[in-house]
């Protein structure tokens, strides 16, 4: 069959992808291409929060900084490597000015300094944005980089099968998205002496996402080539919508909305947050602290923010729905601002903020947060807004060394492929972390002089690939389960037992219905069910892979961290919750 040979494959059209092929090209490897399954798709370019934040060495004002000091923040996150840590930090700065230079409108004071701020887990002020969508515009100028480079850019190709020999990355197999129907077009393979992995992370393992729709992931395709993960427990999860699938951070909080659950048929309206704080004014408090205080926090679940989370997690534990109410205040009445804490009444007062409804205030704090609902359909004057806690990235991933070189040789993963992010990373800096790696990826890549695989040895090994994938794909016609159904079902256990709360029991009973569905013959009535069915065979064997990390980890001593609660009958729980959360 027909192939493509290059030197290079980025796989992935990301903020981390666009910019490893533009360093490629840079750096004197012309021979590089593209490939995504759509070039629309992905984080990067649909996503976006109250205030989308991009971590940098500081660069204004009097404030003490270095890149030592930068990576010492980094690695006391947890779990990030000194090598990652010390690359990042060294690599900010050039990689902030090149996306400024590109056209990124990052905020400068009158006298030209690129000021900051302080965000999640950050000493200093390192942290810039360019407003909500601070992602969505960095990919939009690397995507007219690489374009105006001349790249080339292979659109609609689903990468289902990495080729290897003798542990050494050789090509990739894509299902050709517009031409599944012909048996002859289906693939598309590539033979490349070098592979960049920037396919973002594993969205679909969980149900309850904020990843955008349009973003899958792929790094089962490489964990089935045999490419070694780290850190696969972390992940980060907080309070979202569910369409559309937004953080509910900030303003959002901080506006004090009514927060109440329902049963699925809208019945049953019940404000549950009351019962799990002593006094209205610790409520509202904590409630507000939601705000800057978004992602799930193990540390702040006893006595802190995250019982909001705790709470509205054990309300999706009973099969209930929660909304916020805009219109309006917790309790239905009259809202009591002299019940604040110091800190939460100033802020609002400091904003003439205090405002007698939800909405008054959310408009007041901060306009384009209510507005970005209403150009999605959504008006919160009239309407509750359906929230759930949900996934929304991976701080784990394909295990790279100082040069995001993963145990394959020649594959490389950058942007929150690789994992590299820790426990608890400061705020935005995924995206300095996919911007550094990339480059990191993309010199060691220059200076390698890698040879194209043997040609006879490739066609082998892809001859045997190509056979493995039509036997498959024939017994998927011959199998008897919904795909659908199944995959639906697959992701929603990930939430019940694999999400915020994990058990060691809850752990070994998934783990036991994972390889049950890996054992399970779908089935594929149509070839344009393929790229479903591969994603979900790639999605199941991610989940057996990162819930076996999960059952290492507790049985290697560890406890509760970052965004997840590992239960202990000998532990605490907070006050008013069953036995299961402690």
């Amino acid at each position: 069959m027909e192939y493509i040979s290059l030197n290079t494959l980025v796989v992935g059209s990301g903020a981390a992808g666009l910019r490893a092929a533009e360093c490629l090209h840079d750096l004197g490897v012309k021979d590089a291409a593209i490939v995504t399954e759509s070039i629309e798709a992905g984080t990067s370019l649909n996503t976006g929060s109250d205030k989308q934040t991009y971590y940098k060495l500081s660069l204004s004002g009097s404030d003490p900084d270095s890149v030592r000091v930068m990576a010492g923040t980094l690695f006391n996150g947890q779990a990030v490597d000194g090598d990652n840590a010390l690359c990042e930090a060294a690599a900010s700065a050039g990689s902030f000015y090149h996306l400024a230079a590109l056209g990124v409108p990052f905020p400068t004071n009158a006298y030209g300094e690129y000021v900051g701020y302080k965000t999640d887990h950050d000493p200093h002020r390192r942290a810039t944005g360019a407003g909500p969508y601070t992602s969505r515009l960095m990919a939009q100028v690397l995507r007219r980089s690489v374009v105006s480079k001349g790249i080339k850019i292979y659109d609609r190709l689903q990468a289902i099968r990495l080729l290897t020999h003798e542990g050494r990355a050789v090509g990739l197999i894509c299902l050709n998205l517009g031409k599944l129907e012909n048996e002859k077009e289906r693939y598309v393979c590539f033979r490349a002496a070098n592979i960049v992995w920037a396919t973002g992370g594993p969205a679909d393992m969980y149900l309850n996402s904020v990843y955008p729709i349009s973003q899958r992931g792929a790094t089962g395709v490489a964990l089935e080539a045999g490419a070694a993960g780290q850190n696969l427990t972390e992940w980060q999860f907080g309070l979202s919508s569910l369409a559309p699938r937004w953080n509910v951070s900030g303003s959002y909080m901080q506006a004090l909305p009514r927060v109440y659950s329902t049963e699925k048929d809208l019945s049953d309206e019940r404000e549950f947050l009351t019962g799990g704080f002593e006094t209205e004014g610790e409520m509202l408090t904590m409630l507000f602290l939601k705000g800057y205080q978004w992602p799930f926090d193990a540390r702040k679940a006893l006595n802190g923010s995250t019982r909001i989370d705790l709470l509205a997690h054990r309300e999706q534990m009973r099969g209930r729905r929660i909304f916020l109410d805009y219109t309006k205040n917790p309790g239905g009445g009259k809202l009591d601002f002299s019940l604040l804490s110091n800190e939460a009444r100033s802020y609002l007062e400091g904003a003439d903020a205090c405002l007698q409804t939800p909405i008054e205030r959310l408009k007041q704090l901060n306009l384009p947060a209510f507005e970005f609902y209403r150009e999605h359909g959504v008006d919160l004057e009239r309407q509750p807004l359906e929230i759930a806690l949900c996934v929304q990235h991976n701080n784990g991933g394909l295990a790279v060394d100082k040069n995001w070189q993963t145990s394959i040789r020649g594959l490389y993963a950058a942007g929150e492929a690789a994992g590299t992010h820790g426990v608890y990373r400061p705020g935005g800096s995924a995206l300095n972390a996919g911007q550094c790696g990339a480059l990191r990826a993309a010199e060691a890549i220059s200076e390698s002089k890698s040879e194209m695989p043997d040609e006879a040895c490739f066609i082998r090994v892809l001859d045997e690939a190509i056979k493995a994938l039509k036997a498959k794909e024939a017994a998927w016609k011959r199998g008897g389960t919904d795909l659908e159904a199944f995959y639906r079902e697959a992701r929603a256990d990930m939430d019940m037992n694999a999400g915020t709360v994990r058990s060691a029991e809850g752990l070994r009973q998934l783990k036991e219905r994972i390889d049950a569905r890996r054992a399970a013959r779908v089935r594929v009535k149509d070839p344009c069910e393929l790229p479903e069915a591969y994603r979900m065979e790639q999605t199941l064997l991610t989940q057996k892979v990162y819930v076996e990390a999960m059952q290492n980890y507790l049985e290697s001593g560890g406890r509760s961290r970052g965004s997840t609660l590992y239960t202990d009958p000998k532990g605490e729980k907070p006050a008013g919750f069953p036995e299961e959360y402690r």
